[in-house]
């Protein structure tokens, strides 16, 4: 029984634990906005995704599930964040990240050992957190709609809060039928909602760290300048290609004012990295900014925090990888710091794993449905990414289909987190060494 309290293999199961009672909970009659019992299938597969705070949903949130079915699902993506804010991030700290080098020195952190202060101090700072900017964005939307959209308190309420949880926890769940397209000429909403999802999109340890050094950018770990950077950077790159590709798309930003449009591609160069809500028809958008919103998906946000992809670290450490051979170079660095060879096998493990999955996915989707290819490639992707966008072809793909989607959701959430912590901790080297030779590459 020992193996099993094992964190690598306990987490994944405490999540099958915790989409189980989902599914039965959300199977209930009493869930379904018309009393009778939903289908099994659908019941399952909104579980995964709130649970995976992805936001895929093959059924209408606001029309198929009654109230206490929201409540269910809601109540399911907060356990899903924060759940998976805290074991990302102790598992983190159990595989000796998260500190720099000077940390490192001063406290011996050794690798496969947590310090219990640590913990506790990971897992206040991630309560705290969760708490103080859930209420905020729930306040600043709720008053928003009682004063400009005449919605009584009670509404307003239950709206402001669905969507702040849902933001904060990255999991793209509205409580509206169009999601938020209803108020995409609204800052005052929009702004709000970007913001939650910005601050847990760049992880814990990134936080720690900006409260413990403030603005003292050189006491920063190496990885929270990565983060930090890489989400400065995608956010900017997002940005401007989606306003460019989108500025005269007569079913996008077209019909808009610069002020709108300005607004909408800053707040759909957030939420492909991570979130899932979207202010614009993603079904109308061109091709080009289509393949923008692939690499935005794949990359994601930081790691230890509710954000999906690969994740900036690594998307940072397959550059660097580049950089470094077409330089020349023996070492491959970044900010004055060298990549470790164990790092650099664990991202480029991360990379190829997570890209054969959604190749095999996708393959697979094609020749069982007969979307178009970009489609169902876009719903692979946001789904191993747990981003939550689609084109719309979710709930008409069929049972087999909506399978292979659970399947990404879990496996993108879960298994990214578990195998670059088991890959970190679990060396299992032989005594011996086969002699080296090379082939040609390229």
């Amino acid at each position: 029984m020992t193996e099993w309290r094992d964190p690598i293999r306990l987490i994944p199961l405490l999540f099958l634990g915790a989409i189980a009672v989902g599914t039965l909970l959300l199977w209930l009659p009493i869930s379904h906005a018309d009393g009778t019992q939903p289908e099994l299938l659908t019941a399952f597969f909104t579980s995964t995704s709130a649970i995976a705070v992805t936001g895929l949903i093959v059924e209408d949130t606001a029309t198929y599930w009654s109230f206490f079915g929201q409540i269910v699902i809601l109540t399911l993506f907060q356990i899903g964040g924060f759940g998976i804010m805290a074991s990302a991030t102790l598992l983190g700290l159990l595989a000796g990240r998260g500190f720099d080098l000077r940390s490192r020195i001063a406290t011996k952190v050794e690798r496969g050992r947590l310090d219990m202060g640590d913990a506790r101090s990971v897992l206040v700072l991630v309560f705290v957190i969760t708490f103080c900017v859930e209420t905020l964005v729930a306040a600043i939307l709720t008053v928003r709609l009682v004063w400009a959209y005449d919605y009584g308190w009670a509404a307003a309420s239950w709206h402001g809060i669905f969507h702040a949880v849902s933001a904060f926890n990255n999991a793209g769940f509205s409580s509206y039928s169009d999601s938020v397209m209803g108020f995409q000429s609204d800052a005052f909403v929009l702004v709000p909602i970007m913001i939650a999802v910005i601050i847990t999109a760049v992880g814990f340890p990134v936080m720690q760290d900006l409260r413990e050094n403030r603005a003292g950018w050189r006491k920063y770990s190496l990885h929270s300048k990565i983060t930090l950077t890489g989400t400065a950077l995608l956010l900017g790159l997002g940005f401007i290609s989606i306003l460019a590709m989108e500025w005269s798309n007569p079913d996008t930003l077209g019909p808009m004012g610069f002020g709108g449009k300005a607004l909408n591609a800053a707040f759909h160069s957030v939420m492909p990295r991570t979130a899932g809500f979207n202010s614009l028809d993603v079904g109308a958008f061109r091709d080009e900014t289509l393949l923008t919103n692939y690499g935005l998906m794949f990359i994601g946000g930081g790691s230890a925090g509710t954000a999906g992809g690969i994740k900036i670290t690594t998307a940072a450490v397959l550059f660097a990888m580049v950089t470094s051979e077409i330089l020349r170079r023996n070492d491959a660095t970044l900010f004055q710091r060298r990549f470790g060879e164990d790092v650099q096998r664990q991202a480029l493990s991360i990379a190829v794993l997570a890209s054969v999955l959604i190749l095999a996915a996708t393959s697979y989707l094609a020749v069982v449905t007969e979307f178009e290819l970009q489609d169902i490639f876009f719903e692979c992707i946001s789904a191993f990414s747990t981003v939550g966008l689609s084109t719309g072809i979710t709930g008409d793909l069929p049972p087999s289909g909506q399978i292979v989607i659970i399947m990404l959701m879990f496996v993108g959430r879960v298994g990214t987190i578990t195998v670059a912590t088991a890959l970190a901790l679990g060396k299992n080297s032989p005594s011996y060494r086969y002699p080296e030779e090379n082939p040609i590459v390229g």
